[in-house]
């Protein structure tokens, strides 16, 4: 993904950083495993595609699994449980196997998790891919939910959610006027 010009160059420097060296896409086998980084992934069925961070194969076995690596600690929703489940299944759609799990690894806490793609996670996976497709065909953006999340966001400067949480009464004493 390329880099837009002056929007959130602290945080794909700290990415950069973050990332180095498993973003050289050059694979490396270790105690049975290979390692494929930068690798990839789509699958038609639900209209989907990324990028992988990581991808473990067993050299025995051929069982692949998704790596997802992020900055910061285990968030108290499942996006990262989702958004790694979506990694399963593009893998699984390409390949024609199964991929039963994957792990998250988050910097702040130094700790990888392991996650079971269950038929509940799979079964929510597809629901929200449905949603934020249901969302783009409707061509209305949302306005922006303002949290501690946005300060790290490298879109932060063109959302601008902080101004846009603080409206003024105002509009509401105009909306106010107008209800029959």
């Amino acid at each position: 993904m390329g880099a837009v010009s002056g929007v959130g160059a602290k945080s794909r420097a700290d990415c950069a950083q973050y990332h180095c060296g498993k973003d050289s896409g050059e694979p490396e086998t270790r105690k049975g495993v290979r390692f494929e980084r930068t690798v990839h992934v789509s699958a038609e069925k639900p209209g989907i595609s990324g990028v992988l961070d990581l991808v473990e194969v067993d050299t025995k076995t051929g069982r692949l699994k998704p790596v997802e690596y992020k900055r910061g600690k285990p968030k108290p929703d499942p996006v990262d449980e989702i958004q790694l489940c979506a990694q399963g299944l593009c893998l699984e759609e390409m390949t024609g196997q199964t991929v039963s799990e994957g792990a998250l690894w988050y910097m702040q806490t130094r700790r990888r998790v392991p996650v079971v793609f269950s038929d509940g996670l799979r079964a929510q996976t597809l629901a929200t891919i449905a949603a934020v497709r249901e969302l783009l065909n409707s061509g209305q953006t949302p306005p922006p939910d303002y949290g501690k999340r946005c300060k790290s966001c490298s879109l932060v400067e063109i959302c601008q959610p902080e101004l846009l949480a603080k409206r003024d009464g105002s509009v509401g004493y105009v909306e106010a006027l107008f209800i029959v």
